[in-house]
Order: structure tokens, then C-alpha cells, then sequence
């Protein structure tokens, strides 16, 4: 089941094309991020699911059915713009903007103090916004983004302005709303956080989705069969073992044992390798070399765009 589903989305301001044919599908309960370039289209996509603008063509679906104007309720959008009144005090806005979303007084009031206990800001409610650093404010307007219990939210760079111990406050919230129920669109440059806290990701380059899938699947597609291998013995022996059936990318030597990484060509495998190399050194461990989230941002992005050129 999908929370939501955008599909073959398409927009574009003036000669700009914004978005060519986006499709998305957003599992239920799950963390998805939304990935992409400055400028690649994702604040178009979130403009869109938000009813701040509409598509030119092509739908939206909130679970399984037509987006209708009254599902605003049912989201909570942080953009990377921050929209606080810096001339109110923070209990004042936090209880105005809640009611804003349907939250009774009596109920809002409960739902914040609890919030603010939770965030170890109560001594807050009566700062006025332009007293607040720029952290400060973004822990106040996460709460207000949260406070409705909205099915999905829609978070746009949550962690500019955080420390890292906020950084992972905000990380810990994100997957506890997760836990009781909550579906969470993720647009973050730092792909540190898409790696610990995102289960499907896609990834926009201009105006187009260019990888979409699970990180598990995605990480495995992009696997380059490349082992680190920790080992005692010379460089010399290393490469009598490897000789020409293995590729030696790099070593790194310490006081103790050394470091290789070696890349396993088509028709062999790890027990190949091994059985190479064990006649003349001695293995202290062996390790699948897996890129990372921002190695496989970088990776797509240029193998896009060189074939677009």
C-alpha cells in the first residue's frame, strides 16, 4: 500500500521543463527520500503534492485515490524556507499554527507542552521568534509541522541549522513517527541521513527520476565486486597471488598489517580470491567495499549527464 503516488508528473515554468514524466510511489509507514541536484526539481515535485501549485499533467494519489484539497490536513510540510513570525512569542505562533491544522486550544496546548518536554525547550513559550538561533527556530517549526499527527510529512533540508546532537534529536522523532504510523518524504543533501533513516529513495537530475528503489536494492545494484583485504605479509607476495587474474586497486600499509582492495573481474568470485592469495599471505579479514549513498548520487548524476550531453 502507497501513501502517496505521483504519476508521470509533468511541469514547466515558462521555457523551463520542471519535471518530465516524475513517477513516484511512496510505501506506507516508510521513509523516502527524495533526492536530486539544486535545481533538479524536487521542490517542484513538493510544491505539487502540497496543492501549492498544480501539474501540468499527469496525477497525484493519496492513498490509492485522487489528492483532494481537503487531504492538506492529513500532510505536514517543513520547507527549506522558514516561515515563523519573529515578532511573536513561540507558545503564542506554536498554539496559532496549530489550531490553524484543526487542533482544538485544550488539545494544542497538551500536544505542545508535551513536545517541548520532550525537545527540553519549555522554558521557550514566552521567547519571542527573533530571539531564537537558527536551530532553536527550526526545533519550534519542526513541532509545529508534527503537532496534527499527519499521515505524511513532507520534510524539505530538516537538519540545516542542527548541531549534530540535534541533527540526531530530529533523526530519533523522524523514526519514532515512523514507528507509530507516520509515512515521511525526506529532501536532504545529507546523505549520511539517507543512509540511516530512508528504506526507498529516488533520485531527480534535470527534471527526471533517474534511480528509484529501495537503498538495499540500489546499493546492491551499484556493487563493484571490489574487497578490502586486511592482511599480514609484502606487498611482493600480494601480488604474486593476485598476478594477472585480479585487479589490485590500491594498498595502505600500517605498522601492523596492511590493507588492499581488489576488484574480482566477470567469472570469478570471493572464494577465487581467497584461494589465490592464501599460499602467500596471511588474511586477517575480508570486506565487501559497498559505495555509499553519495558515492551513488555522484555516480548517477555524472553517468546521467554525460549521456545527456
Amino acid at each position: 500500500m502507497y501513501t502517496l503516488e505521483a504519476r508521470h508528473i509533468h511541469k514547466s515554468y515558462a521555457h523551463h521543463k520542471a519535471l518530465n514524466d516524475v513517477s513516484i510511489a511512496v510505501p506506507e509507514r516508510s521513509v523516502f527520500g527524495l533526492l536530486g541536484p539544486n535545481g533538479a526539481g524536487k521542490t517542484s515535485l513538493i510544491r505539487i503534492i502540497n496543492q501549492i501549485t498544480g501539474p501540468d499533467a499527469g496525477e497525484i494519489l493519496f492513498n490509492g485515490r485522487p489528492l483532494l484539497q481537503s487531504d492538506v490536513e492529513h500532510i505536514g510540510y517543513l520547507p527549506e524556507e522558514r516561515g515563523l513570525y519573529k515578532k511573536m512569542k513561540v507558545g503564542e505562533q506554536c498554539m496559532y499554527l496549530a489550531q490553524l491544522k484543526g487542533l482544538p486550544a485544550q488539545e494544542a496546548n497538551q500536544r505542545l507542552k508535551e513536545w517541548f518536554e520532550r525537545f527540553e525547550i519549555s522554558t521557550w513559550w514566552n521567547k519571542k521568534v527573533e530571539d531564537l538561533s537558527k536551530g532553536m527556530a527550526q526545533k519550534v517549526q519542526f513541532i509545529t509541522t508534527v503537532l496534527h499527527k499527519p499521515k505524511l510529512l513532507i520534510l524539505d533540508e530538516p537538519f540545516s541549522g542542527f548541531d549534530p546532537i540535534n541533527a540526531e534529536l530530529i533523526r530519533t522523532e523522524m523514526l519514532r513517527l515512523k514507528n507509530e504510523g507516520a509515512t515521511i518524504i525526506l529532501s536532504t543533501h545529507d546523505m549520511g541521513s539517507v543512509e540511516s533513516l530512508c528504506d526507498n529513495i529516488a533520485l531527480i537530475n534535470r527534471s527526471q527520476v533517474i534511480l528509484n528503489g529501495s537503498v538495499k536494492d540500489i546499493k546492491a545494484r551499484f556493487r563493484t565486486q571490489t574487497y578490502r583485504v586486511a592482511f599480514e605479509g609484502a606487498a611482493m607476495d600480494l601480488g604474486i597471488g593476485l598476478w594477472s587474474q585480479f585487479e589490485l586497486i590500491n594498498t595502505v600499509k600500517n605498522q601492523n598489517e596492511s590493507y588492499a582492495d581488489i576488484k574480482i573481474p566477470d567469472g570469478k568470485n570471493l572464494n577465487d580470491l581467497l584461494q589465490a592469495l592464501l599460499p602467500h599471505i596471511h588474511i586477517h579479514s575480508v570486506n565487501e567495499v559497498v559505495p555509499d549513498m553519495e558515492q551513488i548520487f555522484i555516480q548517477a548524476v555524472q553517468q546521467f549527464n554525460s549521456s545527456h550531453e
